[in-house]
């Protein structure tokens, strides 16, 4: 595509279609460019999967390296200068800290694999993060570990979802560019960073099943942890947030009735984190969510051109690492439609989960 004549009076080069995670931040992304953006929403911003409370930035396991998880590696790194940036440029606060992560470890197998993963972090890392297996202490806030050995590593960050969202909204608007909800036209070329819905839709243009939706529950306890580090206990997170809450989430439901109800997943999930951190016990709920997150048949984001649509293009399928792929994604997506650029690897072009 063509590099636009951006910043004409009354123009608009790009139209993102989608207020969550991965469309704010493509829009914010242009808008830093000097792009003339606008970002369209049908219902509210954050709406879907974004909307949850957990905002975990956790990365894969440092072994069996892949494009996926070099990708996630650089979009880590890049986060603290690049939400820094949304945060002065808009005035709000995202969240963002880069607390750590602990991770109980189950048998003597375990502590041997998680000290294999240690040496190859040491160079798959670049030396910028740590994993390190350490003996559990005991204290409040550390999971119970069976094997008395524990995972801490320094490269796991938080987020607050919904302050990161209004966070971005502010940069795009302080930088020129539009966010509307409800009925507008598009202009220019069209990203569409819609979710489940957006899944739908291209798999009905196509004739064929690209991606669909599973169910997450997710819950916001007040519980004072804010500069503790994050923990991961057999597939839960919990999250300790810089307002005074923690987030507890979330499940993996591929049936369902209510997409947005919950129902006693949530409460078995709550249980569970309180088993694992008995400090957690009588901590108030403030806060329930269930919501859809869109899954590509990959299970890797789906960026690139929409196949047949010529000048639209799709950004989708953050599934539950949305959070943490924004800040590399949003980049490569507007290399690719500003510049014509865009080092998207294979696994993540559309038609990889055709």
């Amino acid at each position: 595509m063509a590099r636009p004549e951006r910043g004409r009076q009354g123009s608009v080069d790009l139209t993102v279609r989608g207020a969550g995670i991965f469309g704010l931040s493509i829009a914010w992304a242009a808008v830093r460019r000097g792009a003339r953006v606008r970002v369209i929403e049908t219902a509210d911003i954050g709406a879907g999967a974004s909307g949850g409370p957990v905002g975990a930035l956790a990365p894969h396991v440092p072994e069996q390296w892949n494009a996926k998880k070099a990708f996630q590696l650089d979009s880590l790194l890049m986060a603290p200068d690049w939400w820094a940036a949304v945060a002065k440029a808009g005035g709000g606060d995202p969240g963002y800290a880069r607390t750590g992560r602990l991770q109980p470890l189950a048998d003597a197998r375990a502590v041997e694999a998680a000290c294999a993963r240690g040496v190859e972090a040491q160079t798959l890392w670049q030396g910028r993060a740590d994993w390190q297996v350490i003996r559990a202490t005991g204290a409040a806030w550390e999971p119970t570990s069976p094997s008395g050995w524990l995972v801490r590593d320094t490269l796991t960050a938080r987020l607050h979802p919904r302050a990161a969202l209004a966070a971005l909204v502010a940069a795009i608007r302080a930088g020129g560019g539009e966010v509307v909800t409800g009925a507008a036209p598009d202009a220019g070329a069209v990203i569409w960073a819609t979710g489940t819905a957006g899944l739908a839709a291209l798999s009905d243009a196509l004739c064929r099943p690209v991606g669909g939706g599973v169910k997450g529950q997710a819950a916001a306890l007040r519980f004072e942890a804010r500069t503790a580090p994050q923990l991961f206990v057999d597939g839960l997170h919990i999250v300790p947030h810089g307002d005074g809450t923690v987030a507890i989430g979330s499940t993996s439901e591929n049936q369902w009735q209510d997409a947005t109800g919950t129902d006693a997943a949530l409460e078995a999930l709550i249980a569970r984190a309180v088993a694992a951190v008995p400090a957690l016990a009588g901590a108030p709920v403030l806060a329930r969510w269930a919501g859809l997150r869109p899954r590509a048949r990959s299970r890797a984001p789906m960026l690139g051109a929409w196949p047949g649509r010529a000048g639209h293009f799709v950004a989708n399928g953050g599934f539950k690492i949305g959070f943490g792929m924004a800040p590399k994604v949003a980049e490569v997506m507007a290399d690719l439609v500003l510049d014509g650029g865009g080092a998207i690897p294979d696994g993540f072009r559309v038609d990889a989960s055709l």
